[in-house]
């Protein structure tokens, strides 16, 4: 990332100020702006009698996000449109006010602008970040990121909310929420991969399967969604299981501990019981006694198990631990 240094204690710039000497971007500059138009107010157009309000008042209020940018500019197009997703994306935590260089020529060259696409947030009235350049998603989130500190947009908010529902076993109003994401965002896969845990906490695996040929390839292997094909197949495991069964599985196993397709089908049947940590105990045995058996079905089974519970739950980071103790002893 191409840094600017913002001096603190630089003036805010006068919008009405005419162009210094030597700022010419030509006769045939292009007048027309070329991005997509807005399609809320926390992503706008402005330019040099608007700038004062859209940008410096608003900043008062919010973090707000300028590009400097030229409809010819590849690198400028694809940063605006990356970044008013992204924005978009947060909810209202941050604004992004796009301006155009050829209709602002004396506001560009207070601000010092040497090329395009040249980027500046403004907070309480001043600019505090810039850079200029090319970035990737990752770049641009990090740095909204870094402006809207530990604030949660909405967006979180219902994500967190749905994730609670479905995890109190009410899968029809998690999934209603996480269409109601998508509608806002189609490309929000972690809302997608939110339907598809609901769809398999309800039991209609067909359904699920439908959903995932939506997807393509990159989508499909996109974390959020395996996370999800793995609860999927771990809910058919568990439908398919009779948790009526443990108890003499529990006894075949005791009888005949090194029969590791017994202690798998065990572990299958403790965990449709939702007593997972026996079920990953027993996993985790298999994985001893032999880490081949049945091309790494246990430790295949377990990774499912840990995705499904969250990699951050308290349970998958105590199992890998034994996981790894297990594996390189």
């Amino acid at each position: 990332m191409s840094n600017i240094i913002i001096d603190p204690n630089a003036p805010v710039p006068d919008p009405n100020a005419p162009p210094k000497p030597g700022f010419d971007l030509g006769p045939n500059a292009p007048t027309s702006p070329a991005t997509p138009a807005a399609t809320q107010a926390t992503v706008m157009d402005s330019n040099s009698d608007t700038f004062a309000q859209d940008v410096v008042e608003s900043s008062n209020q919010l973090p707000v996000i300028v590009t400097f940018w030229t409809p010819e500019s590849e690198q400028s197009i694809t940063l605006n449109e990356v970044l008013q997703k992204l924005v978009l994306r947060a909810g209202g935590l941050v604004k992004m006010v796009r301006m155009n260089v050829y209709e602002n020529q004396a506001l560009a060259q207070q601000m010092r602008v040497q090329g395009v696409p040249t980027v500046f947030a403004f907070k309480d009235g001043r600019p505090v970040e810039a850079f200029s350049g090319a970035q990737s998603e990752a770049q641009l989130q990090s740095f909204i990121d870094k402006l809207v500190g530990d604030a949660k947009p909405p967006l979180e908010d219902a994500m967190d909310h749905a994730a609670e529902l479905l995890g109190e076993g009410q899968w029809a109003e998690a999934e209603d929420i996480y269409t109601t994401i998508l509608e806002e965002d189609s490309t929000y896969i972690p809302a997608f991969a939110g339907i598809i845990r609901a769809i398999a906490v309800s039991k209609d695996f067909p359904r699920a399967y439908e959903m995932l040929k939506q997807l393509n390839p990159k989508s499909r292997n996109a974390p959020e969604v395996l996370q999800a094909i793995s609860a999927l197949e771990l809910a058919e495991q568990s439908a398919e299981a009779n948790p009526s069964e443990s108890d003499e599985l529990q006894k075949r196993v005791k009888a005949e501990p090194n029969n590791l397709e017994i202690r798998f089908e065990l572990s299958q049947a403790l965990f449709a019981q939702d007593r997972v940590e026996d079920a990953i105990d027993h996993l985790l045995e298999i994985v001893r006694i032999n880490r081949d058996w049945n091309e790494q079905a246990g430790r295949k089974q377990l990774i499912k198990i840990f995705e499904t519970i969250g990699l951050t739950d308290e349970r998958t980071i105590e199992a890998r631990k034994r996981l790894s103790a297990v594996l390189f002893s």
